[in-house]
């Protein structure tokens, strides 16, 4: 008896730590986690600058001399090709002047173009990006701002735009000039905006593009991409499956420098690489690349939005004297291979855009020091069913913002029926635990008998006997 009594209370804890290990992790309190990021690759040559970014969230996975100025060469042709799609209608006519064809360096990347020809913007700038061609992109800053200059004023009013602290444009297409000079950061921030417009993207991500005759030119004019890592153009030695687009860029002074894009499953990177030998620039990008997708991930917002609580956003300010509610937008969030989706740290901030009246807000995503993400706040006047509501946390306590209690009402159930079926089966065995214990005996006997046993056992049955009488 008193074995039993220490069997069934051991069986007891046993229930009631796997009740416990069973519905309480259901209870998730996630705090912010230590930010471990990557530590990356190490490239080939030591002076060699490169920068890897994510073209969504802008967020640097990796970086090696990043902020030290370099000359581009005609990587320069990403923002001109940028500020022509974002200002110019592709299907306008671009005359070629004088200045274009002759104002350039002699025997520098060209397409044999003569003053006065025509061609579209589409077909200038294909020019300008498969081919390099530098009269094309004087012709482009030509017809987008009226000169040379005032098109150079606007690449460097982008660039503040977009952030860029240490990049001074003085040119459209890259040539030598020594006030022209950037950073493989800057030009990843210029790179991924470009990538952002869809008309862009195709341009650049084309391998082969055709000119039909001119009004000076009765011949088709052939493009090669000159990007070996997109294109076989005169090796294939470099292609690279995931390769979406990009430009080269050379010159005595600049070195090798190269803008490329790469995409595989949700993931997007654009690299840049800066005063680099050949062909360590395609080596160096590929094994970036390889390591990039290798140690991030990609989570879509829509897909976690339950895990957070807007329902008191209109106490924040954010609505003002709207009269609705507010959802969230489309976007995603990059971490390290191994990082969860709630080890981002969440904060609401105000914004507006003359564009879009209904932004109201943002919620960026931050790891550690490092901007992760971010989606936006939209005003609607369209109801929503509650449980559909994003949430968000906007606490002001530190300690609140930074951690939240996560609460699945269904895994809550399905393990609490879990746990019944097996205190139930346990309940089972306790109970027939006697006659478990007599069928094992009966089954499997521990020894057999010996002649030695037979006078106990007689004597038993005699005993018996008497108790009998």
């Amino acid at each position: 008896m008193k074995k039993r009594g220490i069997f069934k209370g051991v069986a007891g804890m046993l229930l009631l730590a796997m009740v416990l290990s069973t519905v309480l992790p259901v209870f998730k309190t996630t705090a912010s986690a230590e930010a471990v990021w990557p530590e990356g690759v190490s490239l080939s040559d030591g002076d060699e600058s490169a920068v890897v970014m994510d073209v969504a969230t802008g967020t640097v996975l990796y970086s090696k001399n990043g902020d030290v100025v370099h000359y581009p060469a005609s990587i320069t042709k990403v923002m001109t090709a940028l500020l022509a799609v974002e200002n110019g209608d592709l299907s306008s006519t671009v005359t070629y002047s004088k200045n274009a064809i002759y104002d350039v360096e002699a025997g520098s990347s060209s397409i044999a173009r003569d003053v006065g020809e025509e061609l579209t913007l589409e077909q200038v700038l294909y020019a300008v990006m498969l081919e390099s061609c530098n009269s094309s992109a004087y012709a482009t800053a030509e017809h987008i701002a009226g000169t040379k200059d005032a098109f150079v004023d606007m690449m460097n009013e982008r660039a503040k735009e977009l952030g860029c602290t240490n990049t001074h444009f003085n040119n459209p297409h890259g040539l030598p000039d020594e006030n022209h000079t950037t950073t493989a950061h800057d030009m990843a921030i210029i790179a991924c905006e470009a990538y952002r417009n869809p008309k862009f993207a195709t341009i650049t991500g084309t391998k082969k593009y055709q000119i039909p005759p001119t009004n000076k030119h009765s011949d088709i004019t052939y493009l090669n991409n000159h990007h070996s890592m997109l294109n076989y153009y005169k090796t294939n030695e470099y292609l690279y499956e995931y390769c979406v687009g990009g430009k080269t860029g050379y010159t005595t002074v600049a070195r090798s420098t190269l803008v490329t894009y790469a995409k595989k499953d949700k993931m997007t990177l654009c690299c840049v690489v800066m005063n680099a030998n050949k062909p360590a620039h395609y080596v160096d990008t590929r094994r970036l690349f390889d390591y990039c997708f290798e140690n991030f991930s990609v989570y879509d917002t829509t897909e976690n939005k339950d895990l957070f609580d807007i329902s008191n956003e209109a106490d924040t300010g954010l609505l003002s004297d709207r009269d609705g509610i507010i959802s969230i937008g489309d976007g995603v969030v990059i971490l390290p291979a191994g990082a969860e989706f709630t080890d981002s740290v969440r904060t609401v901030v105000p914004a507006e855009d003359p564009d879009n009246p209904d932004l109201i807000g943002k919620v960026v995503y931050t790891y550690g020091d490092k901007t992760v993400g971010s989606v936006d706040l939209l005003f609607t006047a369209e109801p929503v069913v509650e449980e559909e509501l994003p949430f968000l946390n906007t606490s002001e306590d530190p300690e609140v913002k930074d951690s939240y209690v996560e609460v699945d009402y269904k895994k809550i159930l399905t393990r609490v029926l879990i746990a019944v079926a097996a205190i139930a089966l346990i309940i089972l065995i306790i109970s027939r635990f006697d006659k478990i214990l007599l069928w094992k005996h009966r089954a499997f006997p521990t020894r057999k008998k010996t002649k030695g046993d037979l006078p106990t056992i007689k004597r038993r049955k005699g005993k018996r006997r008497r108790r009998r009488r």
